[in-house]
């Protein structure tokens, strides 16, 4: 039963990443809710979502492995902010593919990572992810009446998403916990890989 439902969130996961990589920051807009909910469906911000619950199911007991997602939240929604009102940082990019890669060395790391750093690395991802969401919204918005209303909604989508991803990584970590060790570092590896594989297109 673990086996398969392991099985099953994994190939969801691959599929929506496969169906969505191309497009992971351009190519959509930013002015609606609908359109905030389909964008962390991007390969870096899906991988480092699911990262995060998983993380958190592991490292973090009871109640308190919901500090991981809401950390990301938190740190996420105001970076944003930030990049919607026009701050950027030089090699943004590489440093979201980055946080993937580091996402899984923590996954590697589990219960051997202190919990404070664990959550500091988390909220320094996510104002990277945040950034990269705010950046998109277009300058001419910035200056118009509409734009805290759009950013608003789109914010308020791929919050809500995010929230989501978390919410599966976390049950995906429990999954794991009780699956051999042999998968937990096999999905923790392929973690880690693929964010040095988004480093290397960046």
């Amino acid at each position: 039963m673990i086996k398969r439902t392991l099985v099953r969130l994994s190939t969801l996961a691959v599929l929506l990443a496969a169906a969505t990589a191309a497009s992971a920051h351009t190519g959509h807009g930013t002015h609606h809710l609908m359109e905030g909910l389909a964008h962390p469906f991007g390969l870096d911000h899906l991988l480092a979502m699911l990262a995060v619950g998983v993380w958190s199911a592991s490292a973090l007991q009871g109640a308190q492995r919901w500090a991981g997602p809401a950390s990301f939240l938190a740190a996420m929604t105001a970076g944003a902010a930030l990049g919607a009102l026009g701050l950027a940082l030089p090699f943004a990019e590489v440093g979201i593919a980055a946080s993937v890669a580091v996402l899984g060395v923590m996954l590697l790391a589990g219960r051997q990572m202190p919990a404070p750093a664990g959550l500091v690395l988390i909220a320094l991802a996510a104002s990277l992810h945040g950034l990269a969401h705010g950046a998109e919204m277009p300058m001419s918005d910035s200056f118009g009446g509409s734009f805290a209303g759009s950013f608003a909604a789109y914010a308020a989508g791929f919050g809500l998403t995010t929230a989501a991803l978390h919410v599966a990584g976390v049950g995906l970590g429990t999954v794991l916990a009780r699956a051999q060790a042999w998968v937990w570092r096999s999905a923790a590896l392929a973690t880690t890989a693929a964010g040095l594989a988004l480093m290397a297109r960046a």
